[in-house]
């Protein structure tokens, strides 16, 4: 009796669980969630210190002496703080290091990430033949996004937006027997749904 008790409390914690930080909570204390990119790019001077998530992908990855760079197109965060697939969204670069050990071979260009940053200032380099003022932060926590994650969507012949690992319709039209396959866009066009 005891056991069954317990269960809706067990059903009460679930949604908590579910809701928890990708973040250490150490780290996650820290961010401020008021400041957006668009204010530490107009004015990283007046955010030095603070502490903020940025999402993108990777330009280029360079190791130093002592830290790794990173140079980040900026993208916006969507779900769980994943950067967004449209770069179009992009307001800018920024530069991101990495005091600790990181092989750039790890993190190649086109890897998307999000990092938890403590904003340093800015540092300006050339951008095709023009100046162009990078802001910039130290890591405080690098999340590297699976690579079946960060591949664009394919589309069908009808349509339909498609990721590899996730179901999408596959082939040819839509008929009684055909249904859809949850691995890799396998099109059965068996009748009835037999193999």
């Amino acid at each position: 009796m005891a056991r069954f008790g317990l269960l809706p409390v067990a059903f009460l914690l679930l949604p908590a669980c579910a809701g928890q930080s990708m973040f250490p909570l150490d780290i996650e204390q820290q961010i401020d969630p008021t400041l957006s990119f668009a204010q530490v790019k107009e004015a990283p001077a007046s955010h030095l210190g603070k502490v903020i998530v940025l999402a993108g992908e990777i330009l280029d990855a360079t190791r130093h002496k002592e830290h790794t760079r990173l140079t980040v197109l900026q993208l916006p965060t969507i779900k769980n703080h994943q950067p967004a697939m449209d770069r179009t969204m992009s307001q800018g670069r920024f530069m991101a290091f990495q005091t600790e050990f990181l092989d750039p071979a790890t993190v190649p260009n086109g890897t998307r990430i999000t990092v938890v940053g403590k904003v340093t200032g800015e540092t300006t380099e050339l951008l095709d033949e023009m100046d162009y003022k990078y802001p910039t932060v130290t890591i405080q926590f690098l999340k590297v996004w699976p690579e079946a994650m960060q591949l664009p969507p394919r589309y069908g012949r009808y349509g339909f937006p498609s990721y590899y690992g996730y179901p999408y319709w596959y082939g040819g039209p839509l008929y009684a027997g055909s249904y859809w396959a949850p691995y890799y866009g396998i099109y059965r066009p068996f009748p009835f749904g037999f193999w």
